[in-house]
């Protein structure tokens, strides 16, 4: 049981178990190898399965304290804070309930940020979050979490849902109303943008998204001041105190309070984004440790004023009334229809510009990682990160899905569809990288391994599965007016049960690939290291028939290395993709 600390203090220092060598370490059925990154980490242990390390980040150490705060807060403030009050409302069913509904997004992001902090400890020098966290806390059987979770981030690696939003934004400045298409027409033109902004070159990308992280700020300020000067009483706004009289009046339904919890953890996403980044920050995890609370308690403090001013300034009927536009409600009553309300509208549209420039910089790397595993066809294309030193395979293919599912759905029911689809996959991850922590605890204390550097508490750790679990099973309660009464036109858990598909296929797509065809092809399957351009390293899984598997398992150590004869501590380079750059490698075999 660990000790009990406060979640963001400090650990004091502690010597490793065994002095880091050159060799691997094993508890008889796993294999951990000694890795160091070139960002100032120290070396970590990681079972020989997971992609390795990169020694010199192909994507340069462009991430210090502002970035880490602005691409969590760029990421958090979206569209969120702006589209959802009114949804959460109505969930809720009142003020009050609903204001400690964003009290609580802060308890369930913080204790989920504690996870991502203790997962980081362990593997410092490994980008890409979740996809890192899953592999190393279930490691057997071999590649069947990287597998699932790799397919389904691909699937779900698009931003239609804010990409809409950005676009309905951009019409409501200059008040027309747009036809189905013409909506998804802009949006798909906002989120090309997008792309290119970080497409061209990494450092740039960041500094763009810090600018447009500063302005998101000012904006929330500007609408927590304007929210006291309301309830102030110096403004247009009649009875500004009118929805704060009776603050808990209203009916809740388990229904609603799901959805409303969904739509919080929507608002927050984005607390974890910098984690996405990690081999690219210098002394990652004191860095996250302290950069990441600061950005969630910022954000936290602007979203409570935020929904303050709302509800002091419109009709709690009004707000209950509206979709997407909430904010847009506030500014009209405040300013009326003037060109304020249209310059504020469009900060709101450069906000959603700048959550999708956060997600693009995050994601990317979490899909970069997926393809360094090997266990998606062409690992190539997914960690090379040629011509321009971004991650272009993975912009690619977001741009592609994100393109797909703006023009597909219909536009109506878009936005919350979307939004609701993600979310189900999401908790079930998050379920069992959570548990998952005990799991590495404790393996690297039967192996004795160095303890993490920062440890969560365990109440963190339980209170992060507990909402996990509640996001699994609650979502399957049906609303009160019946099946087709959800906040979509059609059967209220249909993104549910096709979250549930997704799952269920990522599965089924291990089984076939890891086991059926190996054994009718009369191959196995086994991982070898390959280098590309500017420092960039990729599992590769290839397939070795089995008349040569004891040949292959000589030649090459536990990572995928060739060795030079079996035995040896010695080997060769790893095998080059038109390359001659090449990071050192600092792993031996015994």
């Amino acid at each position: 049981m660990s000790s009990w600390r406060r979640p963001f203090g400090r650990r004091p220092e502690t010597t490793t178990a065994q002095e880091v060598d050159e060799g691997e370490v094993t508890d008889g059925s796993l294999h951990y190898v000694v890795e160091k990154g070139g960002n100032d980490s120290q070396p970590s242990y990681q079972e020989a399965t997971g992609a390795p390390v990169e020694v010199n980040s192909p994507l340069g150490y462009n991430v210090g304290a502002v970035t880490i705060i602005f691409l969590n807060i760029s990421k958090m403030v979206g569209t969120g804070v702006y589209s959802t009050p009114a949804s959460i409302y109505r969930g809720t069913g009142s003020v009050g309930l609903s204001m400690i509904y964003w009290v609580l997004g802060f308890f369930t992001s913080v204790s989920s940020l504690s996870v991502y902090l203790e997962y980081a400890s362990y593997f410092p020098n490994r980008s890409g979050s979740e996809v890192v966290y899953l592999e190393q806390a279930y490691p057997r059987p071999r590649w069947f979490f990287p597998t699932a979770f790799a397919v389904q981030s691909v699937i779900f690696s698009f931003s239609s849902s804010n990409a809409i939003v950005l676009a309905q934004y951009l019409f409501r400045i200059n008040g027309h109303v747009p036809t189905d298409w013409q909506l998804k027409g802009v949006a798909v033109a906002g989120y090309t943008v997008a792309v290119l902004f970080v497409f061209f070159n990494t450092k740039f990308s960041y500094w763009f998204q810090n600018a447009v992280g500063i302005v998101k700020v000012v904006t929330l300020i500007f609408v927590a001041i304007t929210g006291l000067v309301v309830l102030g009483g110096n403004t247009r706004v009649a009875d500004p105190h009118m929805n704060f009289r009776h603050p808990f009046e209203g009916k809740a339904t388990p229904y609603g309070l799901t959805n409303a919890l969904v739509k919080i953890i929507f608002s927050y996403t984005g607390y974890e984004n910098a984690f996405n980044v990690v081999n690219e920050v210098r002394n990652p995890v004191k860095q996250l440790k302290r950069n990441g609370f600061i950005s969630l308690a910022v954000v936290t403090i602007l979203y409570i004023f935020a929904n303050v001013a709302y509800f002091s300034a419109v009709p709690k009927k009004d707000i209950a009334k509206a979709n997407q536009v909430a904010a847009s409600l506030f500014f009209g009553a405040v300013f009326g229809s003037s060109r304020a309300v249209k310059g504020l509208n469009f900060l709101i549209a450069l906000s959603a510009f700048g959550n999708l420039l956060a997600v693009l910089l995050g994601s990317s790397r979490l899909v970069r990682e997926c393809g360094r595993q090997g266990v998606l066809p062409y690992p190539r294309f997914w960690a090379s990160t040629r011509p321009f030193g971004t991650p272009t395979g993975p912009y690619l293919v977001k741009w592609i899905l994100t393109v797909i599912m703006i023009l597909a759905p219909p536009a109506g029911d878009a936005f919350n569809f979307v939004v609701d689809l993600q979310v189900y996959p999401t908790a079930f991850f998050s379920f069992i990288m959570a548990v998952g922590i005990y799991a590495v605890r404790w393996r690297r204390k039967r192996a004795n391994l160095p303890p993490a550097t920062f440890r969560a508490w365990d109440i963190a750790v339980v209170f992060n599965v507990l909402v996990a679990v509640y996001l699994l099973v609650m979502p399957w309660y049906p609303p009160d007016g019946g099946v087709y009464a959800g906040d979509v036109s059609f059967w209220y858990a249909t993104s549910v049960a096709t979250g549930l598909a997704l799952i269920v296929a990522c599965f089924l797509y291990y089984i076939v690939w890891k086991s059926v065809l190996p054994r009718f092809g009369g191959y196995r399957l086994r991982q070898e290291v390959l280098a590309l351009d500017n420092g960039a390293q990729s599992h590769k899984i290839v397939k070795v028939p089995v008349d040569e598997l004891a040949h292959w398992d000589a030649t090459h150590d536990i990572v995928g290395r060739p060795v030079t004869e079996q035995g040896s501590d010695s080997k060769e380079e790893p095998r080059h993709e038109k390359s001659d750059d090449v990071g050192v490698i600092t792993q031996r075999t015994l």
